[in-house]
């Protein structure tokens, strides 16, 4: 499979702690698809993350694995384009982890916003060396591809920024040598964070879609089922009778439309809503059969790696070698500069 050496390389990850829904297409696997045909992707199954949280779980990763890079495959994700492959078999990543532990202050960890919210809201769980170090982890999945770029949303930007910290002091401690004296050579690549403009995706009661509100619809669930779900969505509360008019923007089934319909649907619905010209399960209809075209083919796609999990495997196999080799250099590049080899 062939990959594209004048691109600047991309990076980006999942962890494999459930079935994707529809947050997870709009707002990474779409923006994967576009990537892929700009840059030189490696995009990957973030096991050892899912850990941090779901430490104590052997049987996480049975089927989650293999189900996410199916996902992948099916929205669009070509594997001639990117490398799909797993944190987990390259071990290059640990490595990087480690000797990058040894320069990074403890401090530059602790103040990651992510880690200072997650431990509040999970402080039972959390209290691990492994959690504390995941932002750090995350740098060296970063810094051992030398990616150039890392698409991320608003709120992790600052994991960005601590990798170009890391990066920074290591190339300040290991990069002077005969003719870098003054100027240290970047051993490290200082990645750019590549700012995503993908849609906040609601879920089914208004908040932000996620497996822990229980709000999601997932991307090979059954299409009747999809269909259950939105005609039991709750709706602006003062529509208690078909006669009542509402307010769109108090109702969550107005935050779909707004993803999913034209403007012309939307005039529709708005205006049906607020005269009452329309009821609840009306509004409902166009968006139902907007979600069921954008499932249907992809769930058609899916079945066909379903049935062939062999090739799955293939595609794996074949993303870990690629991956391992860009790794092994850069690995290589860092002992040396540390006195290691």
């Amino acid at each position: 499979m062939s990959t594209d050496n004048t691109k600047q390389r991309v990076l980006s990850g999942m962890r494999p702690t459930g079935r994707l829904h529809l947050g997870h297409l709009h707002g990474v696997l779409k923006n994967w698809v576009e990537l892929q045909h700009k840059y030189d992707c490696f995009f990957f199954v973030a096991d050892w993350h899912a850990l941090t949280t779901h430490y104590g779980e052997p049987d996480l990763f049975d089927d989650n694995v293999s189900d996410m890079v199916i996902d992948w495959l099916a929205a669009g994700v070509d594997p001639d384009k990117a490398a799909l492959f797993l944190q987990s078999k390259v071990p290059e990543h640990a490595e990087l982890h480690l000797l990058l532990s040894m320069v990074t202050p403890l401090g530059w960890l602790e103040r990651v916003p992510s880690y200072k919210e997650q431990r509040e809201r999970m402080r039972q769980k959390l209290d691990t060396y492994g959690f504390l170090g995941y932002p750090l982890l995350q740098a060296a999945d970063i810094l051992i591809y030398r990616a150039a770029c890392v698409p991320v949303g608003e709120d992790q930007v600052p994991h960005v920024e601590l990798t170009r910290e890391v990066a920074r002091r290591f190339n300040h401690l290991y990069g002077r040598g005969p003719g870098f004296e003054e100027t240290p050579r970047a051993v490290l690549t200082e990645p750019e964070s590549l700012l995503t403009e993908a849609p906040k995706m609601p879920g089914l009661d208004g908040q932000k879609m996620s497996k822990s509100y229980h709000n999601t619809i997932g991307l090979r669930e059954p299409l009747d089922e999809v269909a259950k779900k939105i005609k039991t969505m709750p709706t602006d509360p003062a529509r208690v009778r078909r006669a009542d008019p509402g307010e769109p923007e108090k109702c969550p089934v107005w935050s779909l439309h707004k993803i999913y319909s034209d403007a012309a649907t939307q005039d529709w619905a708005a205006k049906g809503c607020r005269s009452a010209g329309i009821g609840c399960l009306e509004c409902k209809k166009p968006l139902t059969e907007a979600v069921a075209a954008e499932l249907q083919p992809l769930q058609t796609e899916a079945r066909r790696y379903e049935k062939d999990p062999g090739l799955v495997q293939a595609i794996i196999k074949d993303g870990c070698g690629r991956a391992q080799t860009a790794a092994r250099q850069t690995l290589s590049d860092v002992r040396r500069a540390m006195g290691l080899c």
